[in-house]
């Protein structure tokens, strides 16, 4: 079954219904509780849709199920539909995913092994068994692309915090998933390493048509990128619960959620600097700003001479 609102003259690569997941217990008997409880979400193909939501919240959870490692690594309790790029996932085991599913994990060094970063980009591709001129090609294209052809024999543990990030980037997209998550990539960086990203973003928006899941705690990095931005509540209830909750509080364009700096902060989510002092601005002086950059905040604000 569809998940709810989908439409058949629309073309969605992420359909889930009724979505519940919760880990084992850590001891034999013991307590466990949903991660995600409650999820109904369509994503349109070429969509690029942004999660954010508190820590417990069960935003690196999502992607693992929207890439198909949980529950068939690790184990866990999953109720409801997930389908990704036409497969449930549940039915498929991840590699009937890789081909149309790639993940960035939210720490690089989890998916970074290889000897340079030419082996990193490469691993994947000889892994499809894709002829070698082509894999050469890829590689080249992904280095270029990315802006890390100085580093190509440079070994993953060499790397900043930001060249990882672009490395694992490189090495998922060159492997031309139709359906792109990631998890938390401006996460843990410096500014030079924040920067390096952000590129790498834009790089992604303006090459790819991909259909792009981001899970993301910077709410300008959120607002430069996505069409559409859903935010997690955490989820209280128990497996016992005998009917989902409802896991997304909130879900518009960015600009019509980050109005809402109240509400995000109840979920432990911040808005951008400048939609907060929109809000400031609102509530002493009644005014209806709405700016999310700062073009638009001195569009607003400033009057012009003469």
């Amino acid at each position: 079954s569809l998940a709810a609102g989908s439409s058949p003259n629309v073309s969605h690569d992420i359909l889930a219904s009724g979505l519940r997941f919760a880990y084992p217990a850590l001891e034999p008997g013991g307590p466990a509780r949903w991660v995600i409880d409650g999820l109904d979400l369509q994503v349109r193909t070429g969509e690029w849709l942004a999660v954010m939501g508190a820590s417990d919240a069960g935003k690196t959870t999502l992607c693992l199920l929207l890439a198909g490692l949980v529950p068939h690594l690790g184990g866990g309790t999953l109720e409801g539909q997930i389908v990704v790029a036409g497969r449930d996932t549940l039915e498929h085991l991840p590699p009937a995913l890789v081909t149309s599913v790639g993940l960035l994990f939210q720490e690089p060094d989890a998916q970074l092994f290889n000897a340079d970063a030419e082996a990193e980009i490469a691993w994947g591709l000889e892994n499809l068994g894709l002829p070698p001129a082509e894999i050469q090609g890829r590689v080249d294209q992904a280095l270029d692309q990315f802006g890390l052809e100085p580093l190509r024999h440079r070994p993953p543990d060499q790397l900043s915090g930001g060249e990882k990030k672009r490395l694992a980037l490189a090495s998922v997209l060159a492997m031309q998933p139709s359906v792109i998550i990631l998890d938390e990539p401006m996460g843990g960086l410096d500014p030079a390493g924040r920067e390096q990203v952000l590129e790498a973003l834009a790089t992604l928006r303006r090459d790819r048509s991909a259909t792009i899941v981001m899970t993301e705690s910077d709410p300008e990095a959120v607002a430069a990128f996505a069409d559409r931005l859903i935010v997690l509540e955490r989820p209280a209830r128990h497996p016992s619960a005998s009917e989902p909750g409802q896991a997304i509080a909130l879900s518009g364009t960015p600009r019509d959620v980050f109005q809402q700096v109240d509400r995000l902060a109840d979920l432990g989510v911040s808005a951008p600097q400048l939609s907060r002092l929109a809000a400031c601005l609102n509530r002493r002086l009644g005014t209806q700003f709405n700016f999310l950059t700062l073009d638009e905040a001195l569009a607003a604000l400033v009057v012009p001479l003469g």
